[in-house]
């Protein structure tokens, strides 16, 4: 059996009772890096053997484990921050355990963009989630089918990139497009600053940018 289970995305007292008994009882757990899962399984006084399993390696690794899965070990994947799949890895896995029978069950948890999604004050009784956005190829001819979004419309972003995602937006979007760019959820330092494009690049262009960023803009009005 295979269990996604979600990791905090900034405290670790977010973690769930359920997802500790699980790791303390499955065979092996995947990590996306394993310094970064150690920090948390540590925490928890979870002892297992950890295997890496990320983006460089799943297409390698895959049916390697699969095969141990259907031999009978069960297994147990975890990502850096928030739930497996959601923009990490999880989805070679989890198709290739369904195609052999083997059962996957996702715990709840959680998933960045969605206290993102509720601080934002915009819209969401109906959103659609993109992730990150394309880096080059394809950028421009994504981002003018954004601008005909009509619903709430959320993103992921480095810190890195954060202005500049934000310039492109003012420009397909318009600059008095309503968002709201959250980051450090959960931690210490959470901000979340709403207000149209406009006065929210202007306040990221005024300071330093860390943290992990959610970015959350309205759709395009009728």
């Amino acid at each position: 059996m295979l269990y996604i289970v979600p990791s905090p995305i900034g405290n670790l007292a977010d973690f769930t009772f359920r997802a500790v008994e699980i790791l303390k009882s499955v065979d092996l757990i995947l990590a996306e890096d394993t310094r970064t899962s150690l920090v948390l399984l540590n925490h928890y006084a979870i002892h297992k053997p950890l295997s890496a399993y990320h983006q460089h390696n799943e297409h390698k690794v895959t049916s390697r484990l699969v095969e141990q899965l259907l031999e009978g070990k069960t297994m147990a994947l975890l990502t850096d921050a928030g739930t497996p799949g959601i923009s990490d890895p999880a989805f070679l896995l989890v198709r290739e355990c369904i195609a052999q029978n083997v059962k996957v069950e996702c715990l709840p948890g959680a998933t960045a963009f969605v206290p993102a999604l509720v601080n934002s004050g915009l819209p969401m009784h109906n959103f659609c989630f993109e992730g990150f956005l394309p880096l080059k190829k394809g950028r421009q001819t994504f981002l003018k089918k954004m601008a005909e979004e009509e619903r709430t419309m959320v993103f992921y972003e480095s810190p890195m990139r954060l202005l500049k995602t934000l310039r492109d937006f003012i420009d397909f979007f318009g600059e008095e497009r309503q968002c709201c760019v959250s980051r450090e959820l959960s931690k210490k330092f959470e901000e979340n600053k709403r207000g149209s494009l406009k006065e929210v690049f202007e306040y990221f262009s005024a300071k330093p940018v860390k943290g992990e960023i959610v970015i959350v803009v309205a759709g395009k009005k009728l």
